[in-house]
Formats: C-alpha cells, structure tokens, sequence
C-alpha cells in the first residue's frame, strides 16, 4: 500500500520511503517516468556534512559491479540534495532480520557472504577501501542478491600510501587496527565482514550489548571473537570466521 508522498521531482515520482532514514537522510523508492525504471532516491539536507555525501558521490560513480549499489546522478532540489541510486527492494540484511524477527540461517549467510566479498574483491582491486562493513550496510535486491551500500566513509589507497591512519567506521564492526590509529589497508575490511557474519549468525555483533566507548577498548585488547554457541553451527563456518 502506498502512502501519500507521491510527486513528480526531476522527471522521478516518489512512491514513498523504502529503507527508512540511513545515513544522512531519507531513502523513497521512486519511478523514473521516461523509462518505467524503479530507483532509490537518498534526500539528503544540505545541512549536513556535505564533504562526505561528496565522498560518497565520487565512490559510486567509480564503481561499476553487480556486486556495488550503482549511482544515476544528483540533483539539488530546495535544500535537499537528492541521489539517485539502484533500488534494492528487500532493504538492507538488519532490516530483513529485524522484520523476520530472526537471524539467517548458516545457507543465507553464506549467499550473502559470498556476494559480498565479490563486492569487495571489486573496490579492494581498485585499491578502496570500504570501511564500515556491517549488515545494515548490504542490500538485497528482489532477487536476493547483496550489494554493497553507503559509501560515505569509504576511502582511496593511493600508491605511497599504502595505510590510512583514521578513525572511522561503526565501533563494534571495527578492526583492532583501525582502533589503534596503526595504519590499515583493505584488510580492515575482512575483519568487519567476519563480524558481520557473526552479526547475521547472532543478531547482534561482539559487544554489541556494552557501550561503543566501552568496545573501542576491548576490541584490541581481547582475542578475536567467535561463536557464542559453536555447537549450532558448522566447523567449516566457524573455520572461515576465525581467518
């Protein structure tokens, strides 16, 4: 059932909000008129941080994958910047476990996974490294297949210098390293994805109960985490977690 927010905007209607507020602003699911093709439409307030929708910007429209959410283009509109996007209509991987009230089983996680890492071999070749990894971060299309999403945060290896040292990310997806301010390359990005599926196997994270502040702590100074209960699931993805 459709809500009342449909309108022309840009040669798009906007049906109506699909993926609820991400990061930095609304996403609605939207009509291109022209070509019958369904989109996402991110509305973003030029009130906030708009080095780093730029940064987004730029990151998507390098990106040309199965595995990548791709970029149309953007629009500034009043004071909302609006950017089109490919439309992935199952949400995200929290949203669905969230709505289904469960986690996926070890077969839906292993599609997922296997997605996307062929979304991150993609930026990894490309020397990007994506940064903030976590379920809320992959999308689903109608057909089930998981691409990689919000690229705000996501950062460019160039050839002298081969480590970043900056904090950013979700704190309890991230990698010992990137805690440190050590220097990291796009292995930071594996770490987070072997939470993830800790995420997707547990509903939650590794210290996702404590205080982020609290976890930035532990995180270095703990031995990776695994399985809660290992006895439910497999040794070989147990196995995989743990590299």
């Amino acid at each position: 059932m459709f809500h009342n927010l449909i309108y022309p905007c840009f040669g798009y209607i906007l049906i109506y909000p699909c993926f609820g507020c991400r990061s930095y602003g609304s996403v609605y699911k939207a009509l291109h008129k022209e070509s019958g093709q369904v989109l996402a439409i991110k509305q973003v307030p030029i009130d906030t941080d708009l080095q780093e929708i730029i940064k987004e910007i730029s990151i998507m429209q390098q990106c040309d994958s199965h595995h990548v959410v791709k970029y149309y283009g953007s629009y500034f509109k009043d004071s909302d910047l609006w950017i089109v996007m490919e439309y992935c209509g199952a949400g995200s991987v929290s949203d669905i476990m969230r709505l289904r009230k469960k986690t996926l089983t070890e077969e839906e996680i292993a599609t997922v996974i296997y997605d996307t890492l062929r979304g991150l071999e993609y930026l990894h070749l490309r020397r990007k490294i994506h940064r903030d990894i976590k379920a809320g971060n992959i999308l689903l299309n109608t057909q089930g297949h998981a691409k990689l999403a919000d690229f705000g945060v996501a950062g460019q290896l160039s050839d002298t210098m081969a480590k970043r040292n900056t904090v950013i990310g979700t704190p309890f997806w991230m990698a010992p390293e990137v805690i440190q301010e050590i220097g990291y390359d796009c292995v930071a990005d594996i770490w987070s994805l072997g939470i993830t599926a800790l995420e997707m196997a547990e509903g939650k994270p590794p210290y996702g109960d404590i205080h982020p502040m609290r976890a930035i702590f532990m995180i270095p100074t703990k031995p990776p985490p695994s399985f809660r209960e290992p006895d439910q699931w497999q040794p070989e993805f147990i196995d995989f977690v743990s590299r």
